[in-house]
């Protein structure tokens, strides 16, 4: 490449770059920029990018983390919200050739087709307003999606890797494991790599944040009969935490009758509590009860 770039991740950098463009932060749109280049090659080198491999990005917004993607010899494709960023991409990574930009949102555009139908990574630093449903939605599409690399809230990183609540284990696992943590192991191996404080960004966001890599599960890691009724289960089963099993899938119009035979038939105690339930006790509650309904 016979263009010198300067390096984007770092504070004087970013700050003329935002002024330049006359570009404010969007608190609507989660906007915070990082600034510290280490944090970048660390996110990278958790994506364990290949030389020529596809990776979408979502919010790429001044081209950060994205440099970082293209220096290391990934093929991006960036879905961006805010209709400014384009243009201001098309000036801070001119000339790198391994990037497509996209203005769209992420949750519409045809993920699919934009990727031409490949296997792909997915590395983003993640508006915290949408993370856990864009996290959702990308892996309940099954897309051929081999690794999730994201900076997310530390708060979600925890919900993402979560397993029930155990006599040794602290009580804050109960408030920590939910339907986010069923889908995301459901579908991949997560784990968080490592944390990264408020100064690595501008603005400072008032939380610490994290990065969290999923390793996408060739096939999920139970055997469901219907993805779609399990995860109607699982959703009925934390939507109030604080009512037993029976109850709480009870109260969205499960019949108490036919909940209690598939409880049986599943050898769950009816006034467990969702968070007491492992991947496998809900793929086999979740199985019973679909055969008893049909």
């Amino acid at each position: 490449m016979d263009k010198i770039h300067p390096i984007i991740a770092n504070l004087s950098t970013t700050r003329h770059i935002l002024k330049s463009f006359n570009l404010r932060t969007s608190k609507r749109l989660g906007q915070n920029f990082l600034i510290d280049k280490g944090v970048v090659d660390d996110i990278v080198y958790a994506a364990d990018i290949e030389e020529g491999e596809l990776v979408l990005e979502i919010g790429p917004g001044i081209g950060t983390l994205t440099q970082g993607l293209l220096e290391a010899g990934a093929c991006v494709t960036a879905v961006e919200l805010d209709k400014k960023l384009p243009a201001v991409l098309a000036e801070t990574l001119a000339g790198y050739e391994n990037l497509q930009v996209i203005q769209g949102d992420i949750l519409k555009v045809d993920i699919l087709q934009i990727m031409n139908n490949q296997p792909f990574k997915v590395v983003a630093n993640l508006p915290y307003y949408i993370t856990s449903q864009i996290i959702l939605t990308l892996l309940e599409k099954r897309l051929p999606i081999t690794k999730l690399v994201t900076m997310v809230q530390r708060e979600v990183a925890e919900r993402m890797v979560a397993t029930p609540e155990s006599l040794s284990a602290a009580k804050e696992s109960a408030k920590t494991y939910g339907a986010l943590s069923v889908a995301v192991q459901f579908y991949t191996e997560p784990r968080i790599a490592f944390d990264v404080p408020p100064s690595s960004f501008l603005p400072s966001p008032e939380v610490t944040s994290s990065v969290i890599v999923c390793d996408v599960r060739k096939s999920p890691a139970v055997e469901v009969e219907d993805d779609k009724f399990f995860f109607r289960v699982v959703r009925a089963s934390f939507g109030q935490r604080r009512k037993t099993l029976i109850n709480s899938l009870a109260s969205v119009g499960f019949n108490r009758e036919l909940l209690s035979k598939a409880l049986e038939m599943s050898n769950i105690d009816p006034q467990r509590r969702a968070e007491t339930l492992s991947l496998s006790e809900f793929a086999t509650l979740s199985n019973n009860l679909k055969s008893l309904l049909h």
